[in-house]
């Protein structure tokens, strides 16, 4: 088997795709600040906000290693502990295959469908809660999605 390269094609593409997802964000939160009524727009963009600071830090502790901990015991789910990303720097990604792009750049671009997963569920809670029980919620789903 020919060994794998990083390809910067690829690379530039998944980088510029994560841009681009990460961007849907901002625009979801000015979507729903557009359907509320006007004393709940800002609860709304800062719902849709928040998941970014929320989802990064459990994405990086132990999302990305519970969704592709490839080293784990079993082929459905990885391992439940530290992620360990700090030492993937210079790491290819390794999901079912090697492919040729960063592991970091592969976990980012991963990262901001788990941002975007949140913030669009929060748009059933439209006016109906207040902003410190949305942030409450956030922190669950995203512990029972991930």
């Amino acid at each position: 088997m020919a060994e794998v390269v990083l390809n910067t094609g690829d690379t530039a593409w998944i980088l510029a795709s994560t841009a681009l997802v990460l961007l849907m964000t901002p625009g979801l939160a000015l979507f729903y600040g557009g359907m509320v009524r006007a004393k709940s727009v800002l609860n709304m963009m800062l719902m849709s906000m928040v998941t970014i600071g929320i989802v990064s830090v459990l994405w990086v502790i132990y999302g990305f290693k519970l969704a592709f901990g490839y080293k784990a015991d079993t082929q459905w789910y990885g391992e439940i502990s530290f992620s360990g990303l700090g030492s993937a720097v210079d790491e290819l990604t390794n999901n079912g295959g090697t492919y040729p792009i960063p592991l970091l750049a592969f976990a980012a671009f991963q990262l901001m469908f788990a941002i975007i997963t949140p913030a669009l569920i929060s748009g059933a809670i439209a006016d109906r809660t207040k902003f410190k029980i949305g942030r409450a919620s956030c922190r669950e789903r995203v512990l029972r999605l991930v």
